[in-house]
């Protein structure tokens, strides 16, 4: 592959609002998630796609042989990624992104389904509340924010991950050189 070309990669961008229907009216937007609906975030799904395929060029990974990947990116609010914080890692608070890989060892795998579509590499869900507030509270802009969260899920779909200090600085530090990467 030419150095300069990007790596095949489709990502697939979905803008959640959260609903509530405790009034008995489903979709009725709740007033309480005001600051989802406040936050600037039109970033546009070609940047996304252009960004990602940047860091997977930078990080060369060879889960597949015809490096071409696949990923899913939402964006959402406090509100729902509280609920699977809460659902898959038993904490009960929203936080700042999720990754969940689809990268098993050992899987079996179909060659000729390896060698004709994307591998897909999961689920990455950020929520744009707190990201909001994390770039309010480190004084940069919202798309900064965004794109650290999403390089870090990305890295988390790679295998990337900090259970101590020494490797959370060295994620932080790849993180770092990602967003260097698109300009950020």
């Amino acid at each position: 592959m030419d150095a300069d070309q990007l790596i095949p990669i489709q990502v697939e961008v979905c803008i959640q609002n959260e609903w509530d229907d405790t009034d008995g009216e489903q979709g009725t937007q709740l007033s309480a998630i005001a600051p989802l609906s406040e936050v600037n975030y039109q970033i546009a799904p070609e940047t996304w796609e252009t960004w990602f395929q940047t860091w997977l060029k930078t990080l060369q990974p060879d889960f597949s042989p015809i490096h071409a990947y696949e990923l899913s990116l939402r964006l959402t609010g406090d509100r729902e990624i509280q609920t699977l914080n809460a659902q898959y890692r038993n904490q009960d608070k929203p936080t700042d992104v999720l990754a969940f890989s689809a990268l098993e060892k050992d899987a079996p795998q179909n060659e000729e389904m390896q060698n004709t579509l994307p591998l897909y590499l999961g689920d990455i869900i950020i929520s744009l509340d707190t990201a909001q507030k994390q770039a309010d509270a480190q004084g940069h802009s919202l798309e900064t924010e965004l794109a650290w969260l999403g390089s870090h899920g990305l890295l988390h779909l790679l295998g990337w991950d900090h259970p101590d200090e020494e490797r959370l600085i060295e994620m932080l530090s790849q993180q770092k050189a990602l967003l260097h990467t698109v300009g950020l």
